[in-house]
């Protein structure tokens, strides 16, 4: 029977051992790498198996003779009460990560998670305006509630608190404001910050104690009825001003405003009659040819002399204010919005016109609902369009409209 080694080590082997396993006996043995690394390592034999435990550098800078046949003596009593030491060390550190974690979640607030949403995804917004929006109406309803709040702990009575006031009263606004908490939320979720449903969420949850919001509001545009369009241009040309002329433009081409606003004579060919807008300014984000009637061209010819990179410039060098035109409806007093032209355009399409549905819905350059359909229609009905938007000019142009002339705008006139 061979003779069990007790403390057959001494510092000095420990020094000068050679690559290899060196045992000094009850289970405590010296690895020497081929690098000359060297660590202490206890081996114990529990329920039949043999298992390797490290138990930190040995030699200079590292863990003594001494202390390592300490901590393998340690070691060997929680052995022999059945513990394992691998299981324990693995468990202590589970406990110090979740330790860990939770500080972090606790100490992540509502505004951190949003801020850091915000920063990943807003290049991927086309529109300015949608990224400021983000931050005002966070800014405004949602910080002085829950910001400062552990995003862990944010819960639906939370959620109420910020939409409850509002909902009844500014339906849209409350809505896309739900929508983004529960984006912050669901974004929350995904890094490990909180746990559960998502106390923001419509469907199942917050749709059972408020109102639906068709139920509170239609969601429409105002708009005119088609049959006071034309009287509404003709007051329009009594008005020498930029903001005239496009929305002028704007109804005759039933485009977005943002899209007029935006506009720049690099997208426009007045020889072919052709506004192209491009993909990065559309909602669909698809390029989007408009055909230019007779009355259109002539806007823009009047305006070219005040140079510029845009279309309808604006009183102070740039783009016309994006509250121009709206103003302008104000001043006249007319009980509508600017968007609302398309709303009468489309129900004059329908109603005076035989062309085909699909060339009105093209016209606003709305999207085709149909997948089917949309995989096989390529062209975009150009010349059915030309033809429906000329057609559209006249119709503005009754009961005798000015003559189709524009005289040019002076700089002095831009308001």
């Amino acid at each position: 029977m061979p003779t069990k080694l007790h403390n057959a080590l001494t510092p000095l082997a420990v020094k000068n051992a050679k690559p290899g396993r060196h045992a000094d006996g009850s289970g405590l043995h010296l690895l020497v790498k081929p690098t000359g690394a060297r660590s202490w390592v206890y081996r114990f034999m529990l329920n039949g198996k043999s298992r390797d435990v490290g138990l930190g550098a040995a030699g200079q800078g590292g863990m003594s003779l001494s202390d390592a046949r300490d901590k393998a003596a340690a070691l060997r009593v929680k052995v022999k009460a059945g513990i394992d030491p691998l299981q324990e060390r693995d468990r202590q550190a589970a406990q110090v990560l979740a330790a860990a974690q939770a500080a972090k979640v606790a100490g992540t607030t509502f505004k951190d998670v949003a801020a850091a949403y915000i920063a990943a995804n807003e290049e991927s917004w086309r529109n300015s305006k949608h990224r400021q929006q983000w931050r005002n109406t966070l800014n405004t309803y949602v910080y002085p509630v829950i910001g400062d709040l552990p995003v862990a702990e944010v819960e639906t009575a939370h959620v109420l608190k910020i939409l409850e006031p509002i909902w009844k009263g500014k339906a849209e606004t409350a809505s896309r404001i739900r929508g983004r908490i529960e984006t912050v939320l669901d974004s929350a979720k995904a890094r490990g910050y909180s746990q559960g449903e998502n106390p923001a969420r419509w469907r199942g949850h917050l749709a059972q104690i408020l109102p639906a919001r068709t139920r509170l509001s239609r969601g429409h545009h105002k708009a005119l009825p088609y049959q006071e369009i034309p009287p509404f241009v003709r007051a329009l040309h009594k008005r020498e001003a930029v903001a005239a002329l496009a929305l002028e433009f704007t109804i005759l081409t039933a485009a977005r405003s943002g899209e007029v606003i935006g506009a720049t004579w690099t997208e426009v060919d007045l020889d072919k009659a052709i506004w192209t807008i491009p993909a990065n300014r559309m909602k669909a984000a698809k390029e989007h040819r408009v055909p230019l009637s007779p009355r259109a061209v002539s806007i823009l010819e009047s305006l070219q002399p005040l140079g510029g990179v845009y279309l309808f410039p604006g009183a102070k060098g740039g783009k016309l204010s994006g509250m121009a035109m709206t103003m302008l409806m104000r001043r006249m007093k007319v009980e509508a919005t600017v968007h609302g032209f398309r709303s009468g355009f489309r129900d004059w399409a329908a109603e005076c016109t035989g062309l085909a549905h699909d060339v009105a819905e093209m016209a606003l350059a709305h999207t085709i609902e149909s997948k089917v359909e949309r995989a096989y229609r390529r062209g975009d009905l150009l010349n059915k369009r030309r033809r429906l938007m000329e057609d559209w000019a006249t119709y503005c142009a009754q009961e005798g409209r000015a003559d189709d002339h524009v005289t040019p705008i002076r700089k002095a006139d831009i308001a």
